[in-house]
């Protein structure tokens, strides 16, 4: 057993589970295709199933937690053949738990969402990710038809669910922002989250950006996303990047010193990937798989995983978790935030995530 593991099996509350790869979307600043366009080559389209989630998680885990919410980096819940079973098997096992997921609402029908509300319960909500109305929320979210989004939002809230309505917001819905609002109240949602967006700061090229250029699947170009022209609905933290370079000498620089403030170690919250591997968060396993890179393996990640014995060493379907936490993982990420560099060992993506003088993450919701 490693003894400065970042938290023990016992300490666990809450699960950020990524129950599938897949989804019928194809929105341009997701990884999981390139700009909206080709699926990511590294994908393996991988899912968990309630066999497998039973394995993973044993009823005695499920009791101690608070929260199991299904999000992920690459696919949607409502894709998932099995994402109804497994929340009845989380509620059968702890009928107090918060249990909650992120959607585009895009896909199933009526029942299936009316179905979805009785097996949450009041113990639990929806986040319906919807960046716009009828005529703009396409642009970002493409691939998702609005009035399938409508009926399966109405359908569940009147099954009895409850509702967040999370907005990302662009230039080309900055206008509708506040008639979107009024449409959550009218459909029954408890909150309605406009998000000054974060994601127009490349991790990839250490800088922001202005706009993203969307494509179809037939490789065409459709829209140029931008950045709200709306002050108050710029994110701020991304005005912080010339002062961070000025004190810092770059932002490679930066990330060598940053202090680290982790999001999720404090929660007891851990990552499970769909391919059923331990993560610590959701940015760690997102940069395992980056489509800009002929070989995946190219990021820093993959040297903590590969000293955990590759994937197959952090696999909680083929492994115990309990086991799988107690190995290098976990203990060796959080150790590598005392280097003095990145360079030397640091792992990036948590100074990018949680360094503690730049954090467009959580300046979305401020």
């Amino acid at each position: 057993m490693i003894k400065n593991a970042m938290y023990k099996y016992e300490d666990i509350r809450e699960v950020h589970l990524e129950v599938t790869q897949k989804c019928q979307a194809a929105c341009p600043m997701c990884d999981r295709n390139m700009n909206g366009g080709a699926d990511n080559p590294h994908m393996t389209n991988a899912e968990i199933t309630l066999q497998k989630a039973k394995k993973i998680f044993k009823p005695e885990f499920i009791g101690q937690l608070k929260t199991m919410y299904m999000c992920g980096n690459l696919g949607d819940p409502i894709v998932a053949r099995d994402t109804l079973e497994i929340f009845r098997y989380f509620r059968k096992h702890n009928p107090k738990m918060w249990l909650s997921m992120n959607t585009n609402a895009g896909a199933k029908d009526m029942q299936w969402w009316a179905e979805l509300a009785q097996v949450i319960g009041r113990a639990g909500a929806v986040i319906f990710s919807v960046d716009g109305l009828k005529d703009t929320n396409h642009l970002y979210r493409q691939n998702v038809v609005w009035d399938k989004v409508e009926t399966n939002m109405k359908a569940f809230i009147a099954a009895g669910g409850r509702a967040r309505w999370d907005y990302i917001i662009f230039e080309h819905n900055e206008h509708q922002v506040e008639e979107a609002r009024a449409l959550a109240e009218e459909w029954g949602c408890e909150k309605f989250i406009p998000k000054k967006t974060g994601r127009f700061f490349s991790t990839k090229k250490m800088t922001g950006k202005e706009t993203h250029q969307a494509i179809n699947r037939k490789g065409q170009k459709t829209t140029k996303l931008a950045k709200p022209k709306e002050v108050k609905f710029t994110n701020k933290e991304l005005d912080k990047e010339a002062t961070i370079v000025k004190q810092f000498g770059s932002m490679l620089e930066y990330y060598d010193n940053a202090k680290i403030k982790c999001k999720v170690k404090d929660n007891g919250n851990i990552f499970i990937t769909a391919e059923g591997l331990l993560m610590p968060c959701c940015w760690t396993a997102g940069r395992m798989y980056k489509w800009w890179h002929l070989d995946p393996k190219i990021e820093q990640i993959w040297t903590y995983i590969d000293d955990a014995d590759g994937k197959g060493g952090i696999n909680v379907i083929i492994n115990d978790l309990k086991r799988v936490m107690e190995g290098p993982l976990l203990s060796s990420i959080e150790d590598s935030w005392s280097k003095d560099s990145v360079k030397s060992g640091k792992l990036g993506v948590c100074s990018q995530k949680c360094g503690a003088n730049f954090d467009p993450f959580a300046a979305q919701f401020k």
